[in-house]
């Protein structure tokens, strides 16, 4: 057979979806939005997707494209609007958005998208800066009891997890959590520099955002949100074992754009299982002390229901919406 005839046999059995999916996949140029700034926890988890699809010979190139604030939520209606019916474009998202959608309404919502997979889960880690005269969450507690609005909390947008989490500390202890003051920023590299600066009283992020800066000695770390303490970070004491009980995960995942058929969501998600098997995201796992949390089709639809529940009720509860 002649190979332009065999192209062309070849482009008319794709288009009827007779192709496997992963002759879709081969060779795909993706294109990653991270709707939020260079730095980040969605950063991170983007470019180091990106990478294990190359590495899993997926995709033959990946791009990125930041735009951060609101949660994601600018990222998020830009990338509704411009990726329709692309079936090569994926966004990175995760709880933080669905926080930032209950707090903040935006015009578009993640239901407009098409989920593919939920990546891995990380619990926060709340830091000090080097030079803060506190050194644990006690002495953080004992100043938020006695004036509130002089604990500057920073972290994610609002509506994040760590926000979450400072509204139950303050909660836990006995401070309405109207009262704290929280200082969102639109992407970890802002808010990094704000914790380095001391221009906030405590940061909370996950643990991959400030690992090198605890490792050197920049930050201090004083709790993490996690039930008990975690594997490959347990020099970090939960809230619970300081007497607070504020338990609160994170997790992070992509979607695909409005738009897509079921053939080309399949084909989104395979190449995803695949990537997530490459030698490179495993190093990844192991780098930002990830924990895999691989889940696709209606399982993952489901879960992303029940979470979305599950955050609103948590927010009613601490006074946020």
């Amino acid at each position: 057979m002649r190979r332009d005839t065999f192209l062309k046999s070849l482009a008319a059995l794709a288009a009827a979806g007779a192709l496997p999916n992963a002759a879709w996949a081969a060779g795909a140029n993706v294109k990653m939005m991270i709707p939020a700034n260079p730095g980040g926890g969605w950063d991170g988890t983007g470019r180091a997707l990106g990478e294990a699809l190359r590495d899993a010979k997926v995709a033959d190139s990946v791009t990125f494209e930041n735009k951060g604030g609101a949660a994601g939520a600018i990222g998020l209606a830009q990338f509704y609007n411009s990726a329709k019916g692309d079936p090569n474009a994926m966004m990175v998202m995760g709880a933080v958005m669905l926080g930032g959608i209950i707090t903040g309404k935006p015009p578009v919502s993640i239901t407009q998208l098409t989920p593919i997979a939920r990546l891995t889960t990380e619990y926060n880690v709340f830091v000090l800066p080097a030079s803060s005269p506190f050194n644990s969450m006690k002495d953080v507690v004992e100043a938020l009891k006695k004036d509130p609005g002089s604990v500057k909390w920073g972290g994610g947008s609002r509506g994040s997890t760590e926000h979450i989490a400072a509204s139950q500390i303050a909660q836990a202890v006995g401070v309405p959590a109207a009262k704290i003051n929280y200082v969102p920023f639109r992407g970890g590299g802002e808010a990094v520099a704000a914790i380095l600066g001391g221009n906030v009283t405590v940061g909370g992020s996950g643990y991959s955002e400030f690992q090198q800066y605890i490792e050197s000695g920049k930050m201090k770390a004083i709790a993490v949100t996690a039930g008990q303490r975690v594997k490959g970070i347990d020099k970090i004491p939960t809230l619970k074992e300081q007497g607070i009980d504020v338990e609160i995960g994170n997790w992070r995942g992509v979607y695909g754009a409005p738009g897509i058929t079921p053939a080309q969501r399949d084909a989104l998600t395979d190449m995803i299982v695949k990537a997530t098997k490459s030698k490179a995201w495993q190093d990844a796992l192991v780098k930002n002390n990830w924990t895999p949390a691989l889940l696709t089709g209606k399982a993952f639809d489901e879960f992303v229901d029940r979470d979305f529940s599950g955050l609103r009720a948590t927010m009613v509860r601490a006074g946020m919406v």
